[in-house]
């Protein structure tokens, strides 16, 4: 408690005891467009927590994806459960509100291990779709699987989890991977993932084919990464953003690329220099303390469709996080995660700080 709150008072003194990168940017070939990487975040108190309950309680939550539709925020997460992993929903007005939600665990398998999962409009269909993974007994890697609804605010519309790829003898894969993503452009449905051993992989499929046909499997990065890559559409930049989680104290970095099947430019991948992580974080004024691990998050985007797209200007980055000296003496599983949310550091006259 006394090193907290030494922690606390430091944080709160200011950036000036707090060590920040410089921004970063990368200026396309004509050089009128930028990405400028947030300098800093604050976070303010968790916003979706574990919750104590006599029927399947919750030890963490985790992975989230969300969108905002109808009104409303609609959050699919991991939750840990006695035994299990399984994606939960809720939604809510208002972030205030988004603790208080009333919770449901999807029933999309019988598998005791279905997370991870991504949720988007897929319009040429018109369906929601949610992308996880599955543990599937006897297959040789986990199941990447889909299911839908046309109704995104009902939780029990979702249909029955198919598969992807199912590790079969037709599957492309040659690592098993884990942490899925579906992004498309106005071609290509693209399935990006990592192998937790330093590599990103990439297929792809026509649009009119998805979510089958994706029939190859192809080196996409190579860097000091680990997993939950996440790839987005940069509004206004003709620019695709990956970032991607590092291993240990959890922290992000981010890449740049002019197109999803070209080759991707480090633009914040240090722990010293991140896209948000240990160095560049901060309660907000009045906020204690809860992390120092930035994991499995996903920025909030500009819209609800398949393209992916955020507002380069208005980043909000929702993830999961905890202390790491909470971790000491437990496995992975036993770590109790938190939702919250990073919000870029600005000035008064709304630029970024630097």
């Amino acid at each position: 408690m006394k090193r907290r709150m030494v922690l606390g008072l430091t944080l709160l003194g200011g950036l000036s005891a707090w060590p920040v990168a410089p921004a970063q940017d990368l200026r396309n070939r004509g050089g009128e467009n930028a990405f400028q990487v947030p300098a800093s975040w604050e976070y303010g108190a968790p916003l979706i927590a574990p919750e104590k309950r006599q029927r399947d309680p919750s030890h963490a939550q985790k992975d989230p994806t969300l969108v905002f539709f109808g009104g409303k925020w609609h959050v699919f997460m991991t939750v840990k459960l006695p035994g299990r992993s399984a994606i939960e929903y809720c939604s809510f007005e208002k972030w205030d509100d988004a603790n208080r939600s009333t919770r449901t665990i999807l029933k999309l398998s019988d598998s005791d291990y279905y997370c991870a999962p991504q949720v988007f409009y897929f319009s040429p269909q018109k369906k929601w779709y949610l992308i996880y993974q599955v543990g599937v007994p006897g297959a040789k890697f986990m199941w990447v699987a889909y299911s839908t609804t046309e109704n995104i605010a009902d939780p029990d519309s979702w249909t029955q989890a198919k598969p992807i790829l199912d590790s079969g003898p037709n599957d492309p894969r040659r690592v098993g991977g884990l942490d899925y993503w579906i992004i498309c452009d106005d071609r290509r449905g693209y399935l990006f993932f990592t192998s937790l051993d330093g590599r990103m992989w990439r297929l792809w499929t026509n649009l009119k084919d998805f979510p089958e046909g994706f029939d190859h499997c192809e080196l996409a990065l190579k860097a000091k990464i680990f997993e939950a890559s996440h790839t987005y559409r940069l509004e206004g930049l003709d620019k695709y953003l990956t970032i991607v989680e590092e291993n240990g104290r959890r922290f992000y970095k981010a890449y740049l690329a002019d197109r999803l099947d070209g080759k991707w430019t480090p633009l914040a991948d240090t722990a010293e220099r991140p896209f948000a992580g240990w160095r560049n974080i901060r309660p907000a004024p009045g906020v204690e303390p809860w992390t120092d691990n930035v994991s499995h998050g996903e920025l909030i985007r500009d819209g609800y469709d398949q393209t992916m797209t955020v507002d380069p200007a208005n980043l909000r980055f929702v993830f999961q996080g905890m202390f790491d000296e909470h971790k000491a003496g437990k496995s992975y599983g036993q770590f109790s995660w938190q939702i919250g949310m990073l919000t870029p550091i600005r000035l008064s006259d709304g630029s970024a700080r630097r």
